[in-house]
């Protein structure tokens, strides 16, 4: 398994693209190119359909996937209001990658069974599929996506973004091989020889005490331990020190506990929602989120040192968790547009901050306008987020130190037979040949 990414600032289309091409495949060198993303700018919205043409020629990739995007990531650098196209292309031996394209009107009913929606993506969960979604956010509805998507997959890694640099519908662009769709979602489901691990910083952190929900409705929180939800809010506030009262009048967001069995609620661990409103006279909060009660709940602050230290321990947090660390091959990063050097006050953020934990690990992506990533076990549509998936060859299953033996008794394995390093003698081996096809 090897990953590339590469970048281009040049204001010709096809200049971008062959450079970006050239890139990646000075890196992964000569050799199929299983699965390609490529993300664009608006700036060439006028070329977008000859995308494909330009890099069926120059890269030949067996799936290209990607989209608009209002700022791309590759190469170490992010680019953003300006003209740019980001590639990330990757040689997968062992994987089996399904395209598909599907508007918001293909997609089977939530009530349906979960067999609708593995005809509707032609794989099985048994086959253990990684997703990577791109879908418009004028046309179809994410979380409606998601949920079903969690219904029939519930095992199964889910990563994307939502489409950026149009402000209407019918401008976005979603490319799939040599295919532009306007609406839907376009995505690939992997299957085979390859894990994807997923890490979402979030950019909070939670202030006061972990709350529980005593009464609510749909997304209005009524009630938290027994006391209108403002009045708990407004004791929060009085808690808080200068500079935290200051961020909370601008960046105040509520968090959801995903454990129910979680006691300390800590970083990490919250589905983070915007506040939308607030009703003085009955003490009710707007939250972006639908509540039950019993959910527990603590307030979070957001700003560019918290962020950044999210940033950080979610990423620490993988890093010990992951065992060899050289196993990850690449990496996506979906990241918010209200992140980059609009958030930090400098540029290549993000990317640093993920090239400090994990090395030369090529990262590519794009600023979204809405990122998909899993908390908790669930896929949610995220805001001010950045969401990667990291990219490593499945382990092998482990070998049991005894086989059951057709009578039902247990004795030692065969012994495993090492593979040589060695070519087989092929007929003709050392005369010149034509070389093979890139793809």
């Amino acid at each position: 398994m090897k990953w590339a990414t590469a970048v281009s600032r040049s204001t010709s289309f096809e200049g971008a693209l062959l450079e970006c091409a050239g890139g990646v495949r000075a890196a992964l060198g000569a050799g199929p190119v299983t699965v390609a993303f490529a993300f664009v700018t608006p700036h060439f919205a006028e070329f977008y359909g000859r995308l494909h043409e330009v890099l069926d020629g120059a890269l030949g990739p067996r799936t290209l996937l990607g989209c608009s995007a209002g700022g791309v990531i590759g190469g170490g650098e992010e680019v953003e209001r300006a003209p740019a196209v980001t590639l990330v292309a990757a040689r997968l031996p062992g994987v089996a990658v399904k395209p598909f394209h599907y508007s918001g009107a293909a997609l089977p009913d939530l009530d349906g069974p979960p067999d609708a929606w593995e005809g509707l993506i032609g794989v099985r969960p048994a086959e253990e599929p990684q997703f990577v979604l791109l879908a418009d956010p004028f046309s179809i509805g994410a979380e409606a996506l998601l949920a079903g998507l969690d219904y029939a997959f519930p095992l199964s890694a889910k990563i994307g973004g939502l489409a950026s640099g149009a402000t209407s519908p019918g401008l976005n662009a979603l490319f799939l091989d040599d295919k532009v769709h306007s609406e839907g979602v376009v995505g690939v489901a992997l299957t085979g020889d390859v894990v994807m691990d997923t890490v979402v910083a979030q950019g909070c952190r939670p202030v006061g005490e972990l709350m529980q929900i005593t009464r609510c409705n749909g997304n209005v929180l009524l009630e938290l331990e027994g006391r209108p939800a403002l009045e708990a809010l407004r004791d929060l506030f009085a808690g808080l020190d200068e500079e935290e009262r200051t961020l909370a009048t601008t960046s105040l967001f509520l968090g959801v506990l995903m454990d129910e069995f979680n006691e300390s609620g800590k970083v990490g661990d919250f589905l983070v929602r915007n506040i939308v409103g607030a009703d003085g006279k009955t003490g009710a909060l707007a939250v972006g989120e639908r509540l039950q009660e019993g959910m527990r709940i603590r307030f979070h602050l957001r700003d560019a040192r918290t962020s950044a230290e999210d940033l950080h321990a979610m990423l620490t947090g993988y890093e010990r968790g992951l065992a060899p660390k050289g196993d990850v091959s690449g990496a996506l990063l979906f990241s918010c547009l209200g992140r980059g050097q609009h958030l930090y006050g400098e540029p290549n953020f993000d990317t640093g901050v993920f090239g400090e934990h994990m090395g030369g690990v090529p990262v590519g992506g794009f600023f979204c306008n809405g990122e998909i990533g899993p908390v908790g076990g669930t896929t949610f549509l995220h805001g001010y987020t950045s969401s990667f998936g990291l990219f490593r060859p499945r382990p092998p299953d482990p070998i049991p130190d005894t086989v059951p033996t057709r009578e039902g008794e247990l004795r030692d394995p065969e012994p495993r037979v090492p593979e040589l390093d060695v070519e087989p003698e092929l007929p003709g081996r050392g005369e010149p040949r034509e070389p093979e096809p890139l793809a």
